[in-house]
């Protein structure tokens, strides 16, 4: 889908959702106590049919304005309201410094933890 589309005197921009969805992912794995961006999956069976995954990050589009859903697995240990808050601020400052996107919301979906090895 197209994001923004904005017409200059030698051409024309295109960002893609596809593009806001990696920057938001590469801006959340950034942040410690992140393990990873993962999809999620809807109750048990969904963690057996690959057609109840999600996809790890959702960007939507109203009026020229994202919000971003994005899911997470965070290390076991983290301050989880504190890391999920730093990752909203990062996805949110990094979409928008690199696209020119205002971005309303950044929702995050923990859903998982990871052990330390």
């Amino acid at each position: 889908m197209e994001v923004k589309n904005t017409n200059q005197p030698i051409g024309s921009l295109n960002i893609s959702t596809g593009v806001v969805e990696k920057i938001a992912k590469l801006a959340a794995l950034e942040i410690e106590g992140v393990a990873e961006v993962s999809t999620g999956s809807s109750g048990v069976k969904g963690v057996f049919a690959k057609t109840n995954l999600q996809k790890p990050v959702t960007v939507a589009i109203t009026d020229g304005v994202a919000e971003i859903d994005i899911n997470l697995v965070l290390r076991y240990g983290c301050k989880v309201p504190s890391v999920c808050k730093n990752v909203q601020e990062a996805v949110k400052s990094n979409v928008q410094l690199m696209t020119e996107i205002a971005v309303s919301k950044v929702n995050i979906n923990v859903t998982g933890v990871q052990a330390e090895n």
